[in-house]
């Protein structure tokens, strides 16, 4: 099992930026591919980002393209989730979350995920 353990999150204007990090632990060894996640009250949870397990392949939803950039960390075991131009829309618990092989979009298709960090993006 790996355990996750994400940080970062606070609140931040529009426009602004935030940077989000999940650092892993457990087995690890096998590297993990690595999703990003969010959801906010009322609403699924909502494919943000994803990045395969070296790093070579990564992925994101529609809603954040050009403004987020995932990273990894392998020799730290981390990602991380560069978050610019902030709107008030981005405003969610974020999670990270790791499979085996590579990233999915589907929340079900995870099988460790982190406690999540909030969020918040005030207009």
């Amino acid at each position: 099992q790996v355990q996750l353990v994400e940080s970062g999150g606070g609140l931040v204007q529009a426009g602004g930026s935030l940077t989000l990090s999940c650092a892993a632990s457990g087995r690890t060894r096998g590297k993990k591919a690595m999703g990003w996640f969010r959801q906010a009250p009322g609403k699924e949870r909502e494919f943000v980002a994803g990045i395969s397990r070296v790093g070579g392949n990564t992925g994101y939803g529609d809603s954040v393209k050009g403004r987020f950039t995932i990273s990894r960390d392998n020799a730290e075991n981390t990602i991380y989730l560069r978050m610019n131009n902030l709107k008030p829309e981005d405003t969610a618990v974020y999670y990270c979350a790791a499979r085996d092989y590579y990233y999915a979009t589907f929340p079900r298709d995870y099988g460790s995920w982190g406690q999540g960090t909030q969020v918040t993006v005030s207009s």
